[in-house]
């Protein structure tokens, strides 16, 4: 049965356990791709409106979905302990996921940065780099050879440190975790909405180039975007049940 989400107790910080709330508990998605397959909007697909984008949008969009690039930045470890680390953070727990690795990695060998960093860190793709070290070195404080090898619990505890800042010792004693985690959620979030499948799973409907949207303000929703399965105003909801 498909949870109602009005109360917010599918949120990790509500939850007993912290944990993000099963993909399950969504409704199974019905047309294009979503990660796991679920979502709130199981009948809407980005990639149906395609035919209404110019030629050089249309080419940048489906190659995310079709030409997914090999990993050619990162080491084979690092690639390893790297998509435990964002599969943990990105609660893609099973497949279809985003290849966010993999667009992470293309952006750091292509060198397209932000174009800014800490003034005490080192640039991005080497505190990548160093995340990478670091989650192995962790792990050996927890008693494992790697980070790879740690049981799902140990990973799931070391990335909860991270997010927290809370990494100590070797390479943390030179590289500020949480500085380190910023760099790596910045560009962990903006490879995942990048992606036309995280579109469907958050109703995004895609660029409007050329054709533009016309519907203005809070609440407007173009005939041609997705419909929720629960479409609640949170702000009136919230108000309704005195919760404010």
């Amino acid at each position: 049965m498909v949870h109602a989400f009005s109360d917010a107790d599918h949120l990790p910080n509500r939850r007993p356990d912290g944990q993000p709330a099963s993909p399950e508990r969504l409704p199974r998605q019905r047309r294009g791709v979503t990660p796991q397959m679920h979502g709130r909007y199981p009948d809407f697909d980005a990639m149906s409106q395609q035919e209404h984008w110019d030629d050089a949008t249309r080419t940048m969009v489906v190659s995310r979905v079709d030409q997914v690039p090999p990993i050619r930045f990162f080491t084979k470890d690092e690639a390893i302990a790297l998509g435990i680390l964002l599969d943990l953070a990105l609660a893609q727990d099973r497949e279809p996921r985003v290849p966010v690795l993999a667009l992470v990695d293309a952006k750091l060998l292509e060198g397209k940065l932000d174009g800014f960093q800490h003034d005490d860190m080192p640039p991005d793709p080497e505190t990548w780099r160093q995340v990478a070290a670091g989650l192995d070195a962790t792990a050996v404080q927890h008693g494992f050879e790697a980070f790879r090898v740690a049981p799902t619990g140990v990973q799931e505890q070391i990335v909860g440190a991270f997010a927290a800042g809370e990494l100590h010792g070797r390479v943390w004693d030179e590289l500020p975790c949480a500085k380190a985690w910023g760099v790596v959620m910045r560009g962990a979030l903006s490879e995942f909405y990048s992606h036309p499948w995280a579109w469907n799973e958050i109703g995004f409907g895609g660029p409007a180039y050329p054709r533009g949207y016309a519907v203005l303000g809070p609440g407007g929703r173009e005939p041609w975007e997705g419909e929720g399965a629960l479409d609640v105003d949170p702000v009136t909801d919230v108000r309704e049940r005195g919760l404010e």
